[in-house]
């Protein structure tokens, strides 16, 4: 999908006009396809605009209606900025997230700091549980939540095994590769650190999905849970670096252990998996990287 049909541009700006409670039309309009997972676009009446990203998968409502509760659970639970939704709707092919535009800021070491610390707020929020009562998804693929008592089996049984398993029936691992990641799960009880206590969690939390705005950073894209604080650190830069600001500023509300340095890359092991599921062959280098740090 490279563009919106005529029947879609009526069903979101019949969704804008219900929201707003007065009529809304499309003058302007931004294709988002190089910076989203899925066919996105920016769309304004001159005054107003919206957000708004197709799917044409089968349990595509189902993916925008969890994520629009990730982003309700980080409001109330964390007090994070996030979009105002106006709602997910059907259209022919599929359905439509819809959400009211977030007007960006270019970033500096202010705006860099400004989203360590409401990562750290975020990570303020405790849990009973690792995992969470409803499933989610990570990117377009499902995410088993079902909560356990102990980090080091949830992230072997939740995360990684199925990860693996989603990785290695694309094609795109060797037996080698394959049983290098088996072998460190089996490792896991050595190689996690100190227990933590059920964190909540953004879940995706990789640069682009913060958006910098004037009044603070805006969270998008979440898939919330509780975990481990460092799955969201070691996200933050998986895909592009960082600049020192980030984790100065999540330092100025809450500590960061000793040891993350040397977890980073195990924690990442997970989201290499499932790029390779998602993307194919171009992530198994970053994946073999971070694999053999713990051989």
């Amino acid at each position: 999908m490279g563009k919106l049909t005529l029947a879609q541009f009526n069903a979101l700006e019949a969704a804008a006009s219900r929201h707003l409670g007065r009529p809304w039309k499309v003058r302007a309009s931004r294709d988002l396809a190089d910076l989203a997972c899925h066919p996105a676009f920016l769309l304004s009446d001159g005054q107003y605009g919206i957000f708004a990203k197709f799917s044409a998968a089968a349990n595509g409502r189902q993916q925008f209606e969890v994520e629009l509760a990730g982003l309700e659970m980080l409001s109330r639970l964390a007090g994070v900025q996030t979009p105002d939704p106006i709602g997910v709707v059907p259209v022919e092919g599929g359905c439509l997230l819809v959400l009211e535009e977030v007007r960006a800021v270019d970033r500096g070491p202010r705006q860099w700091r400004e989203i360590g610390r409401t990562l750290a707020a975020i990570h303020r929020v405790r849990g009973r549980r690792f995992g969470l009562e409803t499933d989610g998804f990570y990117g377009p693929l499902p995410q088993d939540n079902s909560p356990m008592d102990d980090w080091v089996t949830f992230y072997a049984e939740r995360r990684l095994r199925p990860a693996l398993r989603l990785a290695r029936d694309s094609g795109c691992l060797s037996a080698v590769l394959t049983g290098q990641v088996e072998r460190i799960i089996e490792r896991l009880p050595d190689l996690c650190g100190p227990p933590v206590e059920p964190t909540l969690l953004h879940g995706d939390a990789q640069q682009n999905n913060w958006i910098s705005t004037s009044t603070g950073p805006v969270a998008i894209d979440p898939a919330v849970h509780y975990g481990h604080p460092e799955m969201d650190l070691a996200c933050l830069d998986i895909f592009q670096t960082v600049p020192e600001e980030v984790l100065a500023g999540y330092s100025e509300v809450q500590p960061i252990d000793p040891g993350f340095p040397e977890r980073r890359s195990l924690w990442r092991t997970y989201g290499y998996l499932y790029s390779v599921a998602v993307e194919g062959a171009c992530y198994v280098p970053p994946l073999e990287a971070a694999v053999q740090a713990y051989l």
